[in-house]
């Protein structure tokens, strides 16, 4: 592959497409009540709903150093490889996506950065896009492109029970958090530039995940669509909402993906996190789970 793809943990892509697609994933470090390890390596989902059901919570997470991603490049150019494009959880989340540019900065334009302004299945969709590029024969230049495409096509929405672990990790401010907390609130929040804000507001899970299908289908439009759904310690809640999807959306659907989110995520959501991410295709595009 004249250009190599390089994402992070948080993408939460099936084994298989990573393997399949010849991704390089860097992990994210978690820290769980002073347990530290890396995302998906050390740290897994059931680790981090382990941790944060108990009384005193602690977690925190930190960015891979830009040594880290600038050995990676090396890696993969000494290999063979061409160019690399690096795609990343938001600049508004982390500092994953400048660490990856300061270690691109070493590199002489032979790296490029991209900013997938989300996260999980909404960053691992950009980086399936530029991926299929890449196996296509496109230059750095075009994988770049066809990522920052896909992004555009991209919508997440996700529910949460309480939003007191975004704001915690300081992903919110006090006031939304106040909004969600009070009366009960149960709160959706989307992304639409890369920061978590306040979409809805229901009373109940039930009201949750109804609401969030009504968002997914609307993020859909007539469009052909991949989606992702992501939850965590919430599996039943998370397959109810497949279902339904598929149900509202029939033949429009192409793929579907549901996986539990991974540590990096479940230290700022918290149990009970129930995701959709809309992928809406280009006119006569490809499958995004083939090679």
């Amino acid at each position: 592959m004249p250009v190599a793809v390089v994402t992070d943990s948080t993408a939460y892509l099936p084994p298989e497409l990573v393997h399949a697609h010849r991704l390089t994933v860097v992990p994210l470090t978690v820290v769980l009540n002073g347990a530290e390890g890396l995302e998906g390596v050390e740290v897994h989902p059931t680790d981090a709903t382990r941790a944060l059901s108990g009384r005193r919570v602690s977690a925190s997470t930190s960015r891979p150093a830009p040594e880290q991603f600038a050995q990676t490049y090396r890696k993969l150019l000494d290999a063979g490889a061409e160019g690399v494009l690096s795609v990343h959880l938001s600049a508004e989340l982390s500092g994953t996506v400048e660490a990856a540019r300061l270690a691109a900065d070493e590199l002489g334009g032979r790296v490029a950065v991209v900013d997938s302004r989300s996260t999980g299945l909404g960053l691992g969709f950009p980086v399936l896009a530029a991926a299929e590029a890449a196996a296509g024969g496109a230059d750095l230049a075009g994988v770049r492109q066809a990522a920052l495409d896909a992004v555009a096509r991209t919508t997440i929405y996700f529910y949460v029970d309480t939003l007191e672990f975004l704001r915690k990790g300081g992903r919110i401010n006090a006031a939304e958090a106040l909004l969600g907390t009070a009366l009960s609130v149960k709160p959706i929040m989307h992304m639409p530039d890369g920061a978590i804000v306040l979409k809805d507001k229901v009373r109940t899970a039930s009201r949750g995940v109804a609401r969030l299908i009504d968002l997914a289908v609307d993020a859909a439009g007539n469009a052909e669509v991949d989606l992702g759904v992501h939850h965590l310690a919430a599996p039943q809640r998370a397959e109810a909402l497949r279902a339904a999807l598929i149900e509202r959306l029939g033949d429009q659907v192409r793929e579907t993906y549901l996986s539990e989110a991974g540590a990096v995520v479940a230290a700022h959501a918290g149990p009970g996190l129930a995701c959709v991410v809309v992928h809406r295709r280009p006119a006569g595009s490809g499958d995004p789970g083939q090679t």
